[in-house]
């Protein structure tokens, strides 16, 4: 197939990467071929400095103050609308595209070939698990498909892959900046407050998710209300949706113990609720979306069920970690918003909650009023902790709280003096990591507040940098202070 102009990627077109990490050199990478003048800004001197590529370098100040000379700019998902670089951009007209915009274009352009059938998970909660079932029911239709954006590797860096299709997960920050996605089909899971901080506005949030609903097929979770009001607005021709109960025409659903299609076929039965191997509804939940998508592009319910059966989730995600004397720990480092934790709470009957972290501007009332009665005892840390202690003492007064210091963040919201059932202790860090030293007092508490069937829960609700480098070594820390416990 012939390769196509893609304005404004015209040969001579002088073009300003903001950001010189990951994601800044792949889509130097990716724009070297065109012939356009790059030119790539960054606050870090360091940064700039390690770049190998022939495109110029210059600060961020430097590229606000000639911003009307360039022709488009392509940003990295993370910055905000209000950087002052992408904002300088806005107010001088010129075009602002994210790494996934830009490699939608190039893809549609045929600059690697025939376009690819992009099926795209977005939603709050959920996206990893449903975008790695969707490659797992790819795979085992026989369909040559690739994992790639939020998960995996950039859309950018995948593109050269033999391959038919990409099972791509985004988040609400690179569909922001890719305002000319229409995928082949695309899923909205749920929508619930996160990164509002970023946004600033639910309905800005809820807007950039929406873009995935804007191609052939489109998708969503109809037991989550504001993900389901969506689908009314959606440009996509054909529109479906999935619940947990009996699906009517255009939906996917639960059955007798079934998950069945009846948007893409009559009443198909997929796969059975018993095979899929992940805790409480969520599980079915992102197994129906997942089918969904893959049913979408003609994928035979022999592979959906094939698939699901065999699939095991992710580190970090809802995960049991061990089972010690009668209570189970589960890490669930992944639940980086409320609407996560809400979910993974669910799953079990009696919970005790290792919360806290970064809340991200987002509150925690509803989430602490609606699992309350699941509650035995809750182990907060980070620096949002006193907000989480503050939602439980309005709507969860009964349960035991166990607030833990470190020196680092014990002055953001004050102590609370122990009394009653809320408890402040302080973590001795002394010989030990920061992360290390939080988990493995957090872990000591919640074994000291559980009792045999229950769990012990990280599910924090926020996000983790202020004592960990990411959700994934939270986890790490939390299963490391677990094992301990079995010696």
């Amino acid at each position: 197939m012939a390769r196509t102009a893609v304005e404004p990627l015209t040969p001579g077109a002088r073009i300003l990467i903001t950001g010189a990490g990951l994601t800044g050199r792949s889509v130097s990478a990716a724009l070297e071929p065109t012939g356009a003048r790059l030119t790539i800004c960054d606050d870090d001197p360091l940064a700039l400095q390690r770049l190998v590529t022939p495109a110029s370098v210059v600060t961020t100040a430097e590229a606000v103050a000639g911003i009307a000379d360039y022709a488009l700019v392509v940003t990295s998902p993370g910055f905000a609308p209000t950087t002052p670089v992408l904002a300088a951009a806005a107010a001088a007209g010129v075009p602002i595209w994210g790494d996934v915009e830009l490699a939608w274009r190039l893809d549609r352009a045929g600059w690697f070939g025939t376009p690819r059938r992009w099926l795209v998970v977005t939603g709050t909660n959920g996206k990893t698990t449903t975008t790695s079932m969707l490659y797992a029911i790819l795979r085992a239709a026989g369909r040559r498909a690739v994992l790639c954006g939020n998960i995996g590797n950039p859309v950018l860096d995948v593109l050269a892959e033999p391959a038919e299709i990409l099972a791509v997960e985004l988040s609400s920050f690179q569909l922001h900046w890719a305002p000319s996605l229409r995928p082949d089909a695309g899923v909205v899971l749920n929508v619930a407050e996160d990164h509002l901080d970023w946004h600033g506005s639910m309905t800005a949030y809820a807007r950039d998710k929406a873009r995935v609903l804007d191609g052939r097929v489109a998708v969503v979770g109809l037991d989550d209300p504001m993900a389901a009001g969506l689908l009314t607005t959606a440009a996509a021709p054909v529109r479906a949706g999935f619940r947990l109960g009996p699906p009517v025409a255009g939906e996917l659903g639960v059955r007798d113990g079934w998950l069945v299609d009846n948007a893409f076929a009559a009443d198909l039965p997929l796969a059975r609720v018993d095979d899929i191997h992940i805790a409480g509804p969520v599980g079915v939940l992102n197994a129906l979306a997942a089918a969904a998508l893959a049913r979408a592009v003609d994928v035979p319910a022999e592979a959906v069920a094939a698939a699901l059966s065999s699939f095991e989730v992710g580190r970090h995600r809802a995960e049991v970690v061990a089972v010690v004397d009668g209570v189970t720990y589960v890490d669930d480092s992944k639940a980086t918003n409320p609407h996560a934790a809400r979910a993974s709470i669910a799953a079990y009957p009696r919970v005790v909650w290792i919360a806290g972290g970064l809340l991200k501007g987002v509150s925690v009332d509803a989430l602490v009023a609606e699992v309350a009665d699941r509650l035995a005892g809750a182990v907060l840390i980070g620096r949002d902790r006193a907000v989480v202690a503050e939602a439980l003492s309005r709507h969860a007064p009964d349960v035991p709280v166990v607030e833990l210091v470190t020196g680092e963040d014990s002055g953001v919201h004050g102590t609370t003096e122990s009394g009653g059932n809320r408890v402040t202790r302080v973590v001795d860090t002394a010989g030990r990591s920061l992360p290390d030293a939080v988990m493995g007092a957090a872990v000591d508490a919640a074994r000291r507040l559980a009792r045999p069937g229950d769990a012990v829960l990280l599910a924090p609700a926020g996000a983790s940098f202020d004592q960990f480098s990411g959700y994934s070594e939270r986890g790490d820390a939390f299963a490391a202070a677990v094992r301990a416990e079995l010696r």
